[in-house]
């Protein structure tokens, strides 16, 4: 794993003592540099940053005020020749802060708690993507594991619903619309004040009635509208 990383100093000897100890570092990749964070700003999204080396004072901008002021940055190890801002580059989240003259040594812990952070959001990123194909719900005295894709439509009743599966059928006490709020919203869609369904496996549309395979479910007129915009969108090929 490399970490692409921006300079942003308005001092050239600065530049070149980071620029340096990028390339005697195997994880580091520098993306840019620039002389002050207004210049920095476009860089950051056009080169995909990961690592920001941020100095404080700098002209037009100083790299408190580019901390506070821009939203969603990469990671930031702050190098100045004053330490008095720690304190302020800590409370805004600044991964290290390095203050000059640093050796090669102290840079090169720095920018690892920076590769150990991304390693860490990587990791729960692939754990969440893993674990977000079900959920699990207690029907009667069982808690079961319902995979989204295996999920055609739920059904409610009079105070619980049924879930309709590839394989099975399961009631659960609780309201559809309590159900609906734990369903991803790209996967299922409300379809009927009683009817939930998975829009993946809607494969046709006669008047008001969407056929999911060899099952049919009524469209209520309130929800229409919203079934049909979200169906088709972009995808009906029209005369």
């Amino acid at each position: 794993m490399k970490l692409k990383c921006l300079i942003i100093d308005d001092e050239p000897i600065a530049r070149k003592l980071l620029q340096e100890y990028i390339e005697e570092t195997d994880f580091l990749e520098l993306a840019g540099t620039a002389v002050n964070p207004v210049k920095a700003v476009g860089l950051i999204n056009s080169l995909k940053v990961d690592l920001i080396f941020l100095d404080i004072n700098m002209p037009k901008m100083n790299g408190i005020e580019f901390l506070r002021s821009v939203p969603n940055l990469p990671m930031v190890i702050m190098t100045t020749a004053y330490g008095q801002y720690a304190l302020d580059g800590f409370e805004l989240a600044v991964i290290d802060y390095l203050v000059k003259p640093f050796s090669l040594e102290r840079f090169l812990k720095a920018s690892q708690k920076a590769l150990e952070l991304k390693s860490l959001k990587e990791n729960k990123s692939i754990a969440e993507k893993v674990d977000a194909d079900h959920f699990y719900i207690k029907c009667d005295r069982k808690i079961e594991r319902v995979i989204y894709d295996e999920l055609i439509y739920v059904e409610a009743m009079a105070n619980y619903v049924i879930i309709y599966t590839m394989s099975a059928k399961l009631i659960a006490y609780i309201t559809i619309k309590g159900i609906l709020e734990k369903l991803p919203a790209e996967k299922f869609l409300q379809v009927h004040k009683s009817y939930i369904v998975n829009v993946q496996r809607i494969n046709a549309i006669e008047g008001n009635t969407l056929h999911l395979g060899n099952i049919k479910i009524t469209m209520g007129l309130s929800f229409s509208t919203a079934v049909m915009e979200r169906v088709l969108k972009d995808k009906f090929i029209r005369r």
